[in-house]
């Protein structure tokens, strides 16, 4: 299944796979030590069904999130709805224009996203995502932060690019882009394997619900790196 069809039009799947990573609460800490959340206005890029949302919402940080299909952002309201926070927004934009105004942001995030670029504009796509980053780094604060936050192998327990292509992308944001990088795991849990296999098998395929049964896995391993830099 085609990646924009699983966002356009199975967000629910989508929700219940994201929901069971990161499993160890690795991620927010993470964000927390490459830059201050307490008080911040965070701006979020490509928020899904809004599993860092909620993280970032569930410590009284402001976020402005964002995504371009409708059907994530309609399971992401369910869940902020259902939070005593109000201090959140969500909105529907390509994040090649960010209907944000300049300097908003202390922090701007993008979890996931711009290596698909990699692939939906395969001819152009260094300028598609420069145009992305341009754009977040136009609604940060001057010293604000920008975060990309990307796969670094889902069941590996050693962080690669899972492909030629990704590994590309990554070397740009570093050494074109000037991007660091720190790595964590991120690592689903799930009751039993059959629920892992069942789970992961729409956005993984086939071969990984298999070896995912293989390895008789309810705890599937997955690195995840964090680019960073100061505007």
């Amino acid at each position: 299944m085609e990646y924009q069809e699983i966002y356009d039009r199975h967000a629910t799947e989508y929700d219940a796979l994201v929901n069971a990573e990161d499993c160890d609460g690795n991620l927010l800490p993470a964000l927390e030590a490459i830059a201050p959340l307490t008080g911040a206005s965070v701006l979020e890029v490509g928020a899904g069904t809004g599993r860092i949302t909620r993280l970032l919402v569930s410590r009284g940080i402001r976020v402005l999130a964002i995504d371009r299909a409708p059907a994530m952002l309609e399971v992401a309201r369910g869940h902020l709805e259902a939070m005593a926070s109000s201090d959140w927004e969500l909105l529907c934009a390509d994040a090649r224009e960010l209907p944000v105004p300049s300097g908003w942001a202390d922090v701007a995030i993008a979890g996931w996203v711009f290596g698909h670029f990699r692939d939906w504009f395969p001819d152009d796509w260094q300028g598609s995502i420069r145009r992305a980053l341009d754009e977040m780094a136009r609604a940060l604060k001057p010293g604000g932060t920008l975060i990309i936050v990307e796969t670094l192998g889902t069941g590996s327990t050693v962080p690669a690019p899972p492909s030629r292509e990704l590994a590309e992308y990554f070397n740009w944001l570093e050494t074109e882009q000037g991007l660091q990088r720190i790595v964590i795991r991120t690592d689903y849990l799930f009751p039993d394997i059959e629920s892992a296999a069942a789970t992961t098998v729409f956005f993984f395929g086939d071969t990984f619900a298999e070896r995912v049964r293989g390895e008789c896995w309810t705890r599937v391993p997955e690195c995840t790196g964090l680019w960073w830099k100061r505007t």
